[in-house]
């Protein structure tokens, strides 16, 4: 829910939850806060005080894992003792969580990034993302349990395997046979096998606006990849690309916020879809440093300004490399 009161708020104070390493994201909304001369304090939250970004926030909370009974009641308590303004969900880990607790956390004038229950349902569990995706006519790979594809007579290897309720590319394995297929269908917990698909991979950076429509899609083209997350990447303007993967969000009906949306380009430029995260990806700090602002356009939304935007507003080509920094205390 965006209040009309937020315009009238001397300060906006914004909370991010697992913030973990995710600096280059607080200080793009920063320099947004900056920008729409908002006195705006960030607050992170994390399971350790020795996190990254953590250190750089204007307020820091240490609190208990994800999955403990108390998680929200924590959240809560932090945004009313610190007049939070916004919550933003960094990682998968608290999106079904804060998804089913919004309305608590609007009730005290927190608005939260982030989609519908259903939504997170169908994102996070990869068989339920297949059904979707097939049931609205999008083109994906092949997707069934590893122990249904063992049951086939002819199977065509090789075959990726993943946990259907995997993130950050763990237990990702590729199996060129059968007795690969039996072994690693066991070792994986949660194992889905889908058709092994050769091409240029994408991850696409879609912001939905508080109204629900899909204003922008810049898609980043996976060039490098470290522990499941962009090292090097680059923006491609493609809009073929660009207005599929709006309807593939649309469909879907998420939102508010960044929808991250993966897919793979085949050599005869058939588009794949593989994967969809209704939250902020790790390389997208690209796609705001390539014009799509959205940190910005989020802030201005919750304070009543009506942002500038283009669906295609962004520069083509740009080359993202990634290093290693340190945070010192």
């Amino acid at each position: 829910m965006v209040e009309e009161n937020h315009q009238k708020c001397k300060r906006f104070n914004i909370l991010f939850t697992c913030i973990g390493r995710r600096v280059s994201l607080l200080n793009t909304f920063r320099g947004a806060a900056k920008e729409l001369k908002l006195k705006a304090r960030f607050f992170g939250t994390d399971i350790t005080p020795l996190s990254a970004a953590i250190q750089l926030c204007d307020e820091k909370f240490v609190v208990k894992a994800v999955d403990h009974r108390g998680y929200i009641n924590q959240l809560l308590k932090i945004v009313r003792e610190n007049s939070i303004k916004l919550l933003i969900p960094t990682v998968d880990l608290d999106l079904k969580d804060l998804a089913e607790n919004r309305e608590k956390f609007e009730k005290l004038g927190c608005a939260v990034l982030v989609s519908s229950p259903s939504v997170i349902d169908i994102c996070q569990d990869k068989r339920k993302t297949f059904k979707f995706l097939t049931k609205n006519n999008f083109d994906t790979p092949e997707t069934m349990t590893a122990r249904r594809q063992l049951a086939q007579k002819r199977i065509k290897f090789p075959l990726f395997l993943k946990p259907w309720d995997g993130y950050a590319s763990r237990g990702n394995e590729r199996v060129k046979n059968r007795k690969e297929l039996a072994f690693y269908g066991k070792k994986i917990p949660n194992c889905i096998a889908q058709e092994y698909i050769t091409g240029e991979e994408y991850t696409c950076d879609c912001y939905v606006d508080f109204g629900g429509a899909v204003r922008c899609v810049v898609p980043r083209r996976r060039i490098e990849v470290r522990s499941g997350e962009v090292s090097k990447g680059k923006v491609v303007k493609d809009t073929t690309i660009m207005n599929k993967t709006a309807e593939v969000v649309k469909a879907l009906k998420a939102g508010p916020g960044i929808i991250t949306v993966q897919l793979i380009l085949t050599r005869d430029k058939q588009i794949k879809f593989i994967e969809i995260n209704p939250r902020f990806g790790g390389g997208v700090p690209l796609a705001i440093k390539a014009g799509a602002n959205f940190p910005k356009w989020i802030l201005s939304e919750l304070i009543g300004k009506k942002p500038r935007m283009k669906f295609g507003g962004f520069k083509d080509g740009l080359l993202m490399l990634r290093y290693d920094g340190e945070v010192w205390k």
